[in-house]
This record gives C-alpha cells, sequence and structure tokens, in this order.
C-alpha cells in the first residue's frame, strides 16, 4: 500500500482541531453552535491520543485499502503511526521514518499548501469556507451524529469535507474527505484519550536511534 506523506500529514492533524464558517438561518446557526462547542472542549485539552482507521477508496482506480493507525498530538506537534511509517514533527520540522526502505525524509512544516490546513482553517474559515448541518443524517455505525458538510469556496485539492461528530460526547467520530480525483479518505476514530500527560521530547527526532539509516533532507 502507498500512502502519499504529505496527505498523511495534513489529514490526521484535521482529526483533532476542527471549526468551520457561519452557515444562513437556523440550520448554520446550529452547525456553528455544534462545531464551536467541539472545538472549544478539544482545544482545550493539553495534549490528545488517538487510534483510528484509515480508509482510501477509489472506484475509477479498483481502490478500496483499509489500515489502522495512531497519533499523539500537542497544538502543532505530533506523532504519527501509520501504514508502517511514523511521522513526527515539531510544529517546525517534519521527520518521516520509512523502516522498510532504512530512510528518513526531513521537510520542513509548508504554510502556504492547499490542502485542508487546520491552521489556514482557523484563522480564515470565514472567507474560505462554507458549512452547513446535514439534517437528515443522524446516525453512523449505530452512534447518533451531527452530521456536516464543509466546501472550499476557492479551488483546492478537495471538494468536499464531511465531519461526523458524537452526539452524547460532542467529539469528532469521523472525517471523509472527497478529493478532485473522485477518492475518498475516510478516518474513524476508534479511541480518544486527552490530557495524557505529553511532553516535547515525544515531538522529537532522535537521529542516533536510526544509525543505518539514510537521511535526506529536502527543507
Amino acid at each position: 500500500m502507498t500512502i502519499k506523506n504529505s496527505i498523511i500529514v495534513i489529514l490526521i492533524t484535521q482529526l483533532l482541531l476542527i471549526y468551520a464558517s457561519s452557515f444562513a438561518q437556523s440550520k448554520g446557526k446550529q452547525a456553528t453552535e455544534i462545531l464551536q462547542e467541539v472545538t472549544d472542549k478539544t482545544l482545550a485539552y493539553e495534549s490528545i491520543k488517538i487510534a483510528f482507521t484509515y480508509k482510501m477508496e477509489n472506484p475509477d482506480a479498483n481502490i478500496n485499502e483499509i489500515t489502522n493507525g495512531n497519533a499523539l498530538v500537542s497544538g502543532d506537534k505530533y506523532k504519527l503511526n501509520i501504514a508502517g511509517q511514523v511521522v513526527i514533527s515539531d510544529g517546525e520540522t517534519v521527520w518521516t521514518i520509512i523502516p522498510d526502505a532504512e530512510e528518513v525524509q526531513i521537510n520542513a512544516v509548508s504554510e502556504d499548501g492547499d490542502g485542508f490546513s487546520i491552521t489556514k482553517m482557523l484563522s480564515d474559515y470565514n472567507k474560505d469556507y462554507k458549512s452547513k448541518l446535514i439534517p437528515k443524517i443522524t446516525e453512523l455505525n449505530g452512534r447518533s451524529i451531527y452530521a456536516l458538510e464543509l466546501t472550499p469556496k476557492e479551488r483546492k485539492t478537495f471538494d468536499k469535507v464531511f465531519l461526523y461528530i458524537e452526539k452524547d460526547k460532542m467529539q469528532l467520530y469521523s472525517i471523509e474527505i472527497h478529493d478532485q480525483n473522485n477518492s475518498i479518505y475516510t478516518y474513524t476514530i476508534t479511541e480518544f484519550e486527552p490530557n495524557t500527560g505529553a511532553t516535547d521530547s515525544d515531538f522529537n527526532f532522535a537521529e542516533a536511534d536510526y544509525p543505518d539509516y539514510e537521511v535526506i533532507d529536502m527543507r
């Protein structure tokens, strides 16, 4: 299975910090209130540890891949394990560790990409995105949920994002991203543990731990 590192980095951070723009009239107010409550609750956590299921579908290419992963997140810092790779970021630098190739790739955190960026979304949500509640969808996998649709106002690498929020916990349960190539990326949270006591050392890469790995600095 091949998963682009840029897609992994962009999408996994969106599982944890979600906000969106206002929507007209009563349904929009409800959508805004729901997202505000989820945002406030999530931002109050010092750190979050999750386990999740990742699914990538593309009917045109006959692709249907499923794998599991886990992540530790604190602010802009994270450590992600998925598809045999480990991705670590201290908020400024991203290290992608690929054991099968005995390789480490180093990249700077990008702020100008057109992916689904939480930083840009939090700062420019009213200008860049439209959101709405989907009242006819109230259940997913036996869970009572709010379903919300997020659409970028300008052309991006994705067309739509669907957020599914558990009503009883007011917590993000699943996120479904539709890109322009007819691919659907779905992350479903299976475990959620807040305030894990994470420290800065959890998000630092130690080259000494990988003495035989080739280090490729792409900054």
